[in-house]
């Protein structure tokens, strides 16, 4: 939960309106703010490391019908992750779940999305899983949360590291029964992740009634961060982090 009421900020794959996202440039442009926190993607490489990348397709590197899993990790080291961002960007390959938390996980609070597609075998799934909670380690806190759209695959997490922050994302059909079955039926969901559009009076009270931690995406406008602000969610996710530290600061 957030400490004193205050909302979180966090940047959406980092600062991603500054360098390419998920990249090392976007992570360090971000921390050149009083971020709270950085959002990031994990998907899987064909040989089974780590890496952090969000769309479902390689198009942005000119390749619209392969996945991040057809590749191995040195073949994505040797792309340009950059390059969609900007032509004159400097070289930089895909960078590794260890590499990211080696480099940020204390200097700011991490939540970290495992992306869990469909048509992945669900050995790779649980491999995903594993090695999130393996590079993680040991929490006493929720510095470090994992979220996931694939509800099975935080099931698998908790059974493999019970206790652990795990957050549920939800998309935008999801509705507040939605919510009230998921968290009866898993109880020990830390919290949800929703679209800002679909937050309201009748889901913070649910969730605030539950205990449980509220995160809203991705809010860009000054209405959809005055909206999370009003609310007082605890973490509020951003493609302008600047823009909304500044509009928190100016509401204190």
């Amino acid at each position: 939960m957030n400490p004193a009421g205050k909302t979180l900020i966090f940047a959406h794959r980092g600062a991603n309106k500054e360098a390419a996202e998920n990249t090392r440039s976007a992570f360090d442009h971000a921390l050149t703010y009083p971020i709270d926190g950085m959002e990031t993607d994990v998907q899987l490489s064909r040989d089974e490391v780590p890496v952090l990348w969000h769309d479902r397709f390689l198009a942005k590197l000119g390749h619209p019908v392969k996945h991040i899993d057809d590749f191995d990790y040195s073949q994505l080291q040797a792309m340009n992750f950059a390059s969609h961002f900007s032509r004159d960007a400097k070289h930089e390959g895909i960078m590794s779940l260890q590499e990211f938390l080696d480099a940020y996980r204390k200097r700011t609070r991490l939540l970290l999305e495992i992306k869990n597609r469909e048509w992945e075998l669900r050995a790779r799934h649980e491999i995903k899983v594993e090695q999130t909670l393996a590079m993680v380690g040991q929490v006493s806190d929720d510095r470090i949360i994992i979220s996931s759209f694939n509800l099975d695959s935080l099931i698998y997490a908790q059974q493999r590291r019970p206790g652990f922050p795990l957050v549920y994302n939800f998309e935008d059909e999801q509705t507040l029964e939605d919510a009230r079955e998921v968290l009866a039926a898993q109880p020990f969901l830390h919290g949800l992740c929703m679209p800002i559009a679909t937050l309201d009076e009748a889901m913070v009270n649910l969730l605030r009634g539950l205990g449980k931690s509220i995160a809203v995406y991705t809010c860009n406008s000054d209405a959809e961060i005055g909206k999370a602000l009003e609310w007082g969610v605890d973490i509020l996710i951003s493609d302008l982090p600047q823009k909304a530290l500044r509009m928190r600061d100016q509401n204190k």
